[in-house]
């Protein structure tokens, strides 16, 4: 039996008081990559908050990596996020510090306590995104395609089951772009980790072509079933 990252049954999601997304349903595998596509105000961002619980689910049935969204509460919360990695479009890097420094900081800040420990898994996930020997580098030494490498490689810190990427390659031009894309596929291959990828890029999705959720009318529509 298929072992599922993310499992959505009958999930009604609100922002406030309004229903943004109804009945989705939708189960997710190991090492799977998505994309997460749909214009501006169809309810992507609230989708991907509702699975990194930012918004509380309230209505249906939700699993992600093991945790019920619908059990959920703040104490719980960070424990949900150690296990998800987030992949931003404009990086998030801390620019006072170097990569090395940036990766520790999240380290220390999900529990690791052990130097030796936190360096082999600084120079592990380097090595992971092709930046092995990089981590003296400043964010601002840095190209757009380094950058976006080093925020991947801090979202692999805690090993994830589920890669969140908002828009990761939107700020990249198309090389770069398809080097992020790469990037990110081979984590999903090779390392198990699933993907989920929010994106207007359809060059992109027509390039690297995989399942798609699409947002849209307050409904996600899923390229894998057969009424969509």
């Amino acid at each position: 039996m298929a072992e599922f990252v993310v499992s959505l049954k009958n999930v009604n999601i609100y922002q406030g008081q309004n229903l943004v997304l109804k009945d989705v349903n939708f189960d997710i595998s190991k090492g799977e990559f998505v994309y997460l596509v749909g214009k501006t105000g169809t309810g992507k961002s609230s989708l991907l908050k509702t699975l990194y619980g930012e918004l509380t689910l309230t209505e249906g049935q939700a699993q992600v990596v093991g945790f019920d969204l619908r059990q959920m509460d703040w104490k719980k919360v960070p424990f949900l996020r150690r296990n998800l990695g987030v992949v931003f479009q404009d990086f998030q890097l801390l620019t006072d510090r170097n990569v090395h420094e940036n990766l520790k900081f999240v380290l220390r800040a999900t529990g690791w306590k052990e130097e030796r420990l936190m360096e082999e898994k600084i120079n592990d996930v380097l090595d992971k995104v092709g930046l092995k020997g990089k981590g003296f580098k400043m964010p601002f030494e840095m190209s757009g395609g380094e950058q976006q490498r080093v925020d991947i490689a801090r979202a692999l810190l805690n090993s994830p089951k589920l890669i969140l990427a908002d828009e990761p390659t939107g700020n990249l031009d198309p090389e770069t772009s398809d080097e992020i894309m790469q990037l990110l596929i081979h984590i999903a291959r090779d390392y198990g980790a699933t993907v989920i990828m929010a994106t207007h890029d359809f060059i992109v999705i027509n390039r690297y072509p995989n399942r798609m959720l699409k947002t849209e009318n307050g409904q996600v529509l899923d390229s894998s079933s057969p009424q969509s």
